[in-house]
Formats: C-alpha cells, structure tokens, sequence
C-alpha cells in the first residue's frame, strides 16, 4: 500500500514538473507567428538607415575597443529578422519567403561589408583593437551560442511573454561585430580578418536559421499548400550538408584553438620555471604559433651565458617537458634587431630596447654602489688603523709595531668561509695574555668588530724598515 502511494505522489509530481516546460497555453498562433517574422524580413526604408546606423557604431567600438559601443551596436541591428526568416521559410517550405529572405540578408551583407569597409578607409586609426581580433577566430561554441541564441529568439517570437529575449539574443549571437571586422579586412587588404570574421558571421547566421527550422517542426507549423515534396527534401539536404560542414570546421578550428592554448600554457610555464639564472633574467618572452610551427622567444638580460651550452640544454628540458620540436631563440643583450621577432612592431621593438637598457642600467649602478661601499669601507679601515698607532703606543708601550687588516678565512675541506679583523704586533719585551685580552678588546670597541684575531711576533712578517 506504501509503495503504491509513494508511485502516485511521483507520479504527480513528474506532472507538475512538466507543466513548467509546457508552453502551449502561452503559445501564439502559427499565422500572428508568421506575420510577426514576415514584417522584420525586409530591409526598406528606416531598417536600412538603422542597419547603416548600427554599422557605423559598431565600427567606431571596434575602432576604439570599446565593448559599451560594440553592445550598443548589437541592439541596435535589425539582422536577426531576414535570418529567422530564412529559417521559417525552410521550415514551412515557402521558398518565396526563403528567397526574400536570402535576398535581404545578401544586401544586408554587402551594405555592412561596403559601410565599414568604407568607415576604417578614412578613420585614422588602423591598428586591430582586441575587440577586432577576438572577432576572427570562430569555434564550436559560437555555434553553440548561435543555436540557443536563434532557439531563444525564436520562442520568444512563438510565444505571448516575450520578455527582453530578443535584445539579449542580438548581443549573445554577435551579428554585427563581425561583418565589421570583415570590413575592416577589405579596408586594410587582410584576409585573415575578412575570412575568420566573414566565418564568424556565416555560423552565427546558419545556426540561428537552424534554431528557427528546429522550433518551426517542434511546434509542428503547417507548410504552405503548393509546396513540391522533391524540392523541399532538395533544400533540407542542402541545409543539413551545410550544418555538417560548419560543425566540422568549427570542430577542428577549436581542436586548434585548445591546442594553442595548451602550447602557450606549457611554453609559459617553461619560461617561468625552466629558465632561472643566477645572474642573467628573462627580460621578456612570446610564445607563438606561425605557419604550422611553434617559437619560443625569449630575451635575457645580465651575464651572457654560453650560448650553445645553454641551448642545447633548453632543447632537451623542452623534450622533457612535452615541447619537444618548439623552435626556441634565445636573444641576449639589448640589440634593437636582436630583439625583432615575426610578430614584433617598432613600437615594440623600441619599448623592449628601452627597458632592457634601463635593466642594464640598473644593474650597473647597482655594481657601482657596491664597489663604493667596499673602497669607502676600506678606506675607513685604512684611516682608523692609521690613527690607532700612536693610542696603541700610549697604552702598550711594549709594542713596537702593529698590523691590521680586513681578512677571508677559508676552510679547504669543507669550502667555508668566514671574514674577520686580523692584528699582527712586534713587541720589545714580554706580552702577557692580560695584555693579549686587553689588546683584543681595545680593537673589539674601536673598529666595532666581534670576530678579531690576534698574533704576536709573526716569523717572517714583513715588518716595515726603521731607519
């Protein structure tokens, strides 16, 4: 009996847990859903001058690198609407709507390609911000974000409570940045921006019209009555074959990326824990990817150190560490063309030069202070042993010369060593051991010095001649 209640209260609650997802009360119907998508295909009148608006705004964010601007750009744009209606134009097979839709998204294209290209012609600044470069490396997860941003948009059109879905979506799914930065690419003859920027945008706009094409079957929308059935199974093929196609080469440009990644990650670590010196530093290091092979750069500043020895030895611990067949340039010294790598710029090349030779700098004056100290040190034994002599005469008159000295002791056996403050005196007469402490201390509070040794009448010092 216990067992048959507890089936029940789950069962009841698997139902209430369901009825959360269930969206057919809120669902509008297919004909307001249709004339909803159909009324944002077009591109006339104030869609066009707001596309060309938001072109030039997203261009002047990326210009700037400023991602308020890139935002605002996004909410700006009316692109998603020609692109949803591509995906029900496929879904309910109306190949008019698919082809006006094409047609408007097409002329969108090439209006965005031509206004930005035409914006960074005059804008003084060429450089590619991060916002510009970020925008030409697609992967699997923008198609990930395409997908659930289109599926997003698209119940929110399908439903009453719409919410604040579609500006969210504009800005996740990322549909004007990149045609900007193509732009950028014709601009300024790259064709790395242009492709990786106009793939960027083709995958957001192929997965959002999927998302749609998806929610048009889940919510089983009725085609148009003259559809031919050889024709629509003709364009799902091709829609499906191009889904594939950009899967997989957005699958193997994010193997890529992680592989990059997981480079740079171990090339760094490398630098950081490998490369340590007592006297020479890392003044700066880049690792990077270029035509297939992988390049350590690294810049040393302080001793030079033996160049091929110091090589060879970097090359075996890169093998030992999973680096093994990484190209690794190892520069020392602050030449500006030392410096240079593939990647470098002027700038950069300048601003290196500059740090390395305040490094040098530094350091030198570092070297000089210490020498300094040593020669002013040593100088003030030398005065203070010269004006102990006639003190030393005063209280020990049985001493007839003195030596004093600064000196290294050495153990041969176990390479210790330690400093201390030697005096060597000649006497005329007896020298008692309460004379030797009371020597002893006497140079213990005039020179400030723990550690003194003390020998009397030394065989064969070279005592100074007396005329």
């Amino acid at each position: 009996m216990a067992s048959i209640d507890l089936k029940v209260k789950l069962k009841s609650f698997w139902k209430e847990l369901l009825s959360y997802f269930n969206v057919a009360e809120d669902l509008e119907s297919q004909q307001d859903v249709e004339q909803s998508i159909r009324s944002g295909v077009d591109f006339k009148g104030s869609q066009l001058l707001v596309l060309i608006f938001a072109i030039f705004i997203a261009s002047l964010g990326l210009n700037t690198n400023s991602t308020p601007v890139v935002i605002g750009a996004m909410l700006i744009s009316p692109l998603m609407g020609p692109i949803i209606g591509m995906g029900l134009g496929i879904g309910i097979a109306d190949y008019d709507l698919l082809r006006r839709s094409f047609k408007n998204i097409s002329m969108a294209v090439l209006g965005s390609l031509a206004a930005s290209a035409i914006y960074f012609l005059i804008s003084p600044q060429y450089e590619g911000s991060s916002q510009l470069l970020a925008r030409t490396s697609p992967s699997i997860y923008d198609v990930f974000v395409a997908l659930f941003g289109g599926a997003a948009g698209f119940v929110s059109i399908a439903c009453r409570n719409k919410g604040q879905v579609m500006p969210g979506v504009a800005i996740a799914t990322s549909l004007m940045p990149p045609l900007c930065t193509a732009g950028y690419g014709i601009a300024t003859w790259q064709a790395h921006f242009f492709l990786g920027a106009l793939y960027l945008f083709f995958t957001n706009m192929i997965f959002i019209l999927v998302a749609t094409w998806i929610g048009v079957k889940v919510l089983k929308y009725k085609g148009v009555v003259y559809q031919n059935e050889k024709r629509n199974k003709r364009v799902q093929s091709f829609v499906t074959v191009v889904v594939i196609a950009t899967i997989g080469v957005s699958c193997f440009l994010t193997y890529q990326m992680i592989r990059k990644n997981i480079f740079l990650a171990k090339a760094q670590a490398f630098v950081e824990q490998e490369m340590v010196f007592p006297n020479t530093q890392v003044l700066s290091h880049k690792e990077f990817i270029q035509g297939g092979k992988k390049y350590i750069d690294v810049n040393l500043i302080g001793t030079a150190l033996p160049k091929d020895s110091l090589q060879l030895a970097m090359i075996n611990k890169l093998d030992s560490v999973g680096l093994g067949g990484t190209i690794l340039n190892i520069k020392q010294g602050f030449s500006v063309n030392a410096l240079s790598s593939p990647t470098s710029t002027p700038e950069k090349d300048f601003a290196d030069f500059y740090n390395i030779a305040q490094r040098e700098l530094l350091q030198r004056q570092s070297v000089i202070d210490s020498l300094k100290e040593v020669i002013r040190f040593h100088d003030w034994y030398t005065s203070q042993s010269i004006e102990v002599t006639p003190e030393i005469k005063v209280l020990f008159p049985q001493i007839r010369d003195i030596a004093l000295s600064k000196m290294v002791a050495s153990s041969v056996g176990n390479d210790k060593t330690d400093t201390l403050s030697m005096a060597f005196i000649r006497t005329n007469g007896t020298f008692t051991e309460a004379d030797r402490k009371k020597l002893t201390e006497y140079i213990h509070v005039r020179f400030k010095d723990d550690n003194i040794g003390l020998t009397v009448n030394p065989h064969g010092f070279p005592w100074p001649t007396q005329e």
